[in-house]
């Protein structure tokens, strides 16, 4: 790769995409590509440098691309495009995103995560507190973390921290000397088939890192290897137990051999104060002192969408989150119902992929029924059709759901449902678009009286 000058991404809009940009860009080499549509995160690439083309249209900016200076990165998501057909019929070189990611992973001491719940928190922690422990490293983010309001962290080459996606096994083209593995629940069935492939792709991955004790999993997971064991509230080769909250702050005590360290920070959750032992485990490993792993651990601000907080002077709360999963939306839920268990609770759930409501209706059902009330949005096809799942609506989803207070509602039609709407807690929740109504919500949100 350290030939090419150019790099073209086609589909540069989406989270993986536009790291693996940014990174290229941040390496001084000229970045451009195409999306379908302009969003935020377009604009803060051009707004970086990069040009982005929003028209399925042969250019002169690329006609004038040479082949032997150039290599064209690709997401699967885009199935059919003239621009993509330009590049393989002129014999550009075209690969995909995680061909791509996995080249980087080769040449640099690389920590992975991977997991069905939990890796995008997780990795960008570990990449925090690289950044906090200044280590030459480059963070490949899958969502957009809080203290940088970026996807993407830029330390140096030497390291490489990303996530690990299983879906369409793009994970197996990494090569990590480091990973954790988080859970491997069943989803992307689409994909997989069954819940025992699911865990023969983890096991594949597990496989890819070379030594026993670079290797972290959640206890419980059988992973087919050795490795070292992470829990909450209960004994691992890592954990953490004690958990409290003090002035808002989550405290817990992290258990390594016969040291243990107290940590406090801002992220709620027992889901989360397991993510944050696996990534303390790790950096104790790559050799960070504790001190520098407690200020990167109180200093950490989240992920956006991923349990985003706002409490207004109204006493209003709102939460936004990415879950799309019925063990996230159990987490996200037992979270907001632990720390305020006598307030009103109304979900806005968009649910993902007509496959996954069909896979996992049952569990939604019983997720959605612990709200107090419930919209709930259309399916978000993202690279389905309808008209290859049907009967699967959310019209079908809402008579599982036991819950007295509930109705279906289109992404147009819910910001003006929920201003009809008593409660004491809004959740938006879902991981298609649905993060469109975040900034009507919260604008609306702070002009409410008591």
């Amino acid at each position: 790769m350290k030939n090419y000058q150019n790099f073209y991404f086609v589909g540069i809009g989406g989270i993986g995409m536009s790291a693996l940009a940014r990174y290229f860009h941040a390496a001084g080499k000229n970045v451009l590509g195409y999306d379908k549509t302009e969003t935020k995160l377009t604009t803060e690439l051009q707004k970086e440098g990069i040009s982005i083309t929003f028209e399925d249209v042969v250019d002169e900016k690329i006609s004038s691309l040479k082949k032997e200076e150039t290599l064209v990165i690709y997401t699967p998501a885009i199935k059919v495009l003239g621009i993509l057909d330009y590049f393989n019929e002129n014999g550009f070189e075209v690969l995909k995103r995680a061909k791509v990611l996995g080249m980087i992973t080769e040449d640099t001491n690389c920590i992975a995560v991977a997991g069905t719940h939990g890796k995008t928190t997780t990795s960008s922690l570990v990449a925090h507190l690289c950044k906090v422990a200044n280590l030459p490293f480059s963070g490949f983010l899958g969502g957009i973390a809080e203290n940088y309001k970026s996807n993407f962290i830029f330390n140096g080459t030497e390291m490489s921290v990303l996530e690990a996606d299983e879906y369409d096994r793009s994970f197996l083209n990494l090569s990590p000397d480091w990973a954790i593995i988080t859970s491997i629940d069943a989803d992307h069935l689409d994909i997989y088939g069954d819940t025992e492939t699911i865990e023969q792709g983890f096991r594949d991955f597990a496989d890819l890192v070379p030594e026993n004790d670079h290797l972290f999993v959640r206890k419980g997971v059988n992973i087919g290897r050795p490795c070292k064991t992470y829990a909450v509230n209960e004994e691992a080769d890592y954990y953490s137990d004690n958990l409290h909250i003090i002035d808002g702050w989550m405290m817990f005590d992290f258990h390594a051999g016969e040291q243990t360290v107290e940590f406090a920070w801002q992220i709620p959750g027992t889901h989360n104060v397991e993510n944050a032992t696996a990534a303390i485990a790790v950096l104790h490993n790559l050799g960070a002192d504790f001190t520098a792993i407690q200020e990167g651990i109180s200093s950490f601000k989240g992920i956006k969408r991923r349990y985003t907080k706002h409490t207004f002077e109204n006493g209003k709360i709102y939460v936004d989150d990415y879950a799309h999963h019925p063990t996230e939306l159990n987490a996200v839920i037992g979270s907001i119902r632990t720390f305020n268990p006598n307030k009103k609770l109304l979900v806005a759930f968009q649910p993902h992929l007509f496959s996954r409501t069909r896979d996992f209706a049952d569990g939604f059902a019983e997720s959605l029924a612990a709200a107090d009330e419930l919209l709930l949005l259309d399916i978000y096809p993202a690279r389905e059709l309808q008209k290859d799942f049907e009967g699967v609506t959310s019209d079908w989803l809402l008579e599982k759901v036991q819950l007295e207070k509930k109705e279906v509602c289109s992404l147009s039609e819910a910001f003006d449902k929920i201003k009809e709407k008593d409660f004491d807690i809004l959740l938006t929740v879902g991981a298609g678009n649905i993060d469109t109504l975040y900034d009507p919500i919260m604008n609306w949100i702070g002009t409410l009286k008591n």
